[in-house]
């Protein structure tokens, strides 16, 4: 797909699943898309997405002061979302849970503007790198504000962090496996790093099963079996989308004398398919 502009991309899981729709079950159609068309420095579509503001450490001590300022998150101008991640300067005010920040970047979430259950979702992103950055294509169940995280569950689409440059994981949350319990593989690239181009990170969610796709293919799936005895499969109710780049924290590790800012995570699309 190199040399092709993006808005002609179309995903090999699309490609093939045309191909084959007629005699096997329904293409899939798009039922949710931003490709983050619009001027440079404009900031995200407020209809499709809302932003996570604060410095609390979002449960893992993480660094970063999430913000819905430009210099965090904007579009490039060239149909891409980018989630800058900076040290703050000398004169920043934001104040975190250790004291005045050291970071800032963005958190964009889909939560009352958009939720499905089941289906493909799908973004194709290009990574930030260095030690203690931590981006995350992810998705929440709905009913967090009444249940609770993770009663609710989590869907990792794709996390990686900065000292694994060529390793993406892709992981479940619920109860009884949540945390540095949940349930989760790595999914290694043969060369290269991640950050060094865009990937196409993706799940296709159906009731019993969740697949793990990179780049068209499938690595790694899901199902109740594979959970803890005695825990629930709680991945059968709509859940929203998220796209963040986080700091620090109890996964990666802070940023320490190898690492570099600002970093940028740049999202050229993301779109969830449905088979109707």
């Amino acid at each position: 797909m190199i040399g092709v502009p993006s808005r002609l991309r179309v995903s090999a899981y699309f490609f093939i699943a045309g191909l084959v729709g007629c005699t096997l079950e329904p293409a899939p159609v798009i039922v949710w898309s931003d490709d983050f068309e619009g001027p440079a420095g404009l900031t995200f579509d407020r209809t499709k997405w809302m932003a996570d503001t604060g410095g609390a450490g979002w449960g893992n001590q993480e660094r970063q002061f999430y913000t819905t300022r430009p210099e965090n998150v904007a579009l490039d101008g060239d149909g891409h979302l980018v989630i800058t991640v900076r040290a703050a300067d000398a004169s920043a005010t934001d104040t975190c849970w250790y004291g005045r920040c050291r970071y800032t970047s963005a958190r964009l979430k889909t939560k009352g503007l958009f939720t499905q259950t089941y289906g493909r979702f799908e973004a194709r992103i290009r990574v930030p790198r260095g030690q203690g950055i931590w981006p995350a294509f992810w998705m929440l169940g709905d009913d967090i504000d009444a249940v609770g995280w993770p009663k609710n569950g989590e869907i990792d689409v794709m996390e990686n962090i900065g000292r694994e440059p060529s390793i993406v994981h892709g992981t479940v949350h619920g109860p009884g496996y949540s945390g540095a319990g949940g349930i989760s593989r790595a999914d290694t690239l043969a060369t290269g790093a991640f950050a060094d181009d865009f990937h196409i990170f993706a799940i296709e969610w159906a009731p019993q099963q969740i697949r793990w796709y990179l780049d068209g293919t499938q690595t790694h799936s899901m199902t109740p079996a594979d959970l803890p005895q005695g825990t629930k499969w709680v991945f059968d109710h709509p859940f929203f989308l998220l796209l963040n780049v986080a700091v620090g924290g109890q996964w990666p590790g802070d940023p320490d004398s190898t690492s570099s800012f600002p970093q940028q995570m740049v999202v050229d699309y993301v779109r969830v398919y449905d088979r109707r």
